[in-house]
C-alpha cells in the first residue's frame, strides 16, 4: 500500500517559529528552506544598517513633546564600530527647553541595532506607555540618534528625571527583526551599571510581547521603582500584580 508520509515534525514546527525539521535534498537544505534563512538574514542586516526615519516618528508621536539630540557617533558605520560613541552625547549644545521642572519620567528613544523596531513599535508603545503613567510628570520625549541604552543615564541625568525609559532596538535575529527592548532606570547618571537597571524584551507582534502588555509591564515597574527608589537587581517583577493587558487600575 503506497501514500504520503506524515510528516512527524509538523506539529512541533507549528508550535515555535524555531528551525527544526527543515528536511533535506540530498546534503543540503531544500530550496524552500535555504531562500527562506537567506531571506530572514537580509532583513536582520537590514535592519542593523538602515536609518531611521526621525522625522516621521516625530508626527507619529503627536502632540506628545519631543526632544531630538545625537550620541557622538557621527554616522551609523562610527556607531557600529565604536559601540562606547553611541553611549555618550554628542558635544553640541543642549536643546533649550520652555520647561525646565525636574520631571518624574523621561522616555528616551534610541534606534539601537534595529530601525525596524523603531518604525513598528515606539509610537504605539510610547502612547501606551504614556496613558498607563498618567498622574506622573513626565518630560519630552527624547529621540537620540545612533544611541545606544546607557546614552539615557546621561540624558536623564541632564533633564534632573528621577527616572529614565529608554526604549532601543534589540539585535535582530534569524526570527524577529523588528523587536524592541525597554530599559529602565532609576536615578539616571552617566556611569550607571547594568546591574542597576530593569530590561523588558521581545516587544514586537510576532509572537513577543504586544504593545499594551509592553506598557503594562513598564508602568507597573516605573511606579515600583518611584516608590521603592531603586531599579535593577533589587525590583523583581511580579506579574501577578499587574491588573490587565491595557496598563488600567496600574498601582500609583
Amino acid at each position: 500500500m503506497t501514500g504520503l508520509v506524515k510528516d512527524p515534525w509538523a506539529r512541533l514546527r507549528a508550535a515555535t517559529p524555531a528551525r527544526i525539521g527543515l528536511g533535506r535534498t540530498g546534503a543540503a537544505l531544500t530550496t524552500s528552506a535555504n531562500l527562506a534563512f537567506q531571506f530572514a538574514h537580509a532583513r536582520a542586516r537590514d535592519a542593523v544598517h538602515r536609518t531611521v526615519d526621525w522625522d516621521r516618528l516625530e508626527e507619529e508621536l503627536a502632540p506628545l513633546r519631543t526632544l531630538r539630540v545625537r550620541s557622538a557617533a557621527a554616522d551609523r558605520t562610527t556607531y557600529l564600530g565604536r559601540p562606547d560613541l553611541g553611549r555618550r552625547l554628542a558635544a553640541e549644545p543642549w536643546p533649550e527647553l520652555d520647561d525646565n521642572a525636574a520631571p518624574d519620567v523621561v522616555l528616551v528613544v534610541a534606534d539601537g541595532l534595529s530601525a525596524d523596531a523603531i518604525a513598528a513599535q515606539v509610537a504605539p508603545v510610547v502612547h501606551a506607555t504614556c496613558r498607563a503613567l498618567d498622574g506622573l510628570q513626565l518630560g519630552p520625549i527624547v529621540l537620540a540618534e545612533q544611541g545606544r541604552v546607557a546614552i539615557g543615564d546621561e540624558i536623564g541625568e541632564r533633564l534632573g528625571a528621577r527616572l529614565v525609559v529608554l526604549l532601543v532596538g534589540e539585535r535582530p535575529g534569524l526570527t524577529v527583526a523588528d523587536s524592541l527592548g525597554a530599559y529602565i532606570t532609576y536615578g539616571p547618571r552617566v556611569g550607571c551599571r547594568d546591574a542597576e537597571r530593569n530590561c523588558i524584551s521581545n516587544i514586537h507582534g510576532n509572537g513577543g510581547l504586544s504593545h499594551d502588555e509592553a506598557a503594562a509591564k513598564i508602568a507597573w515597574l516605573v511606579r515600583q521603582a518611584l516608590r521603592l527608589e531603586l531599579t535593577g537587581t533589587g525590583l523583581k517583577e511580579n506579574a501577578q500584580s499587574l491588573p490587565d493587558q491595557t496598563g488600567k487600575g496600574l498601582p500609583k
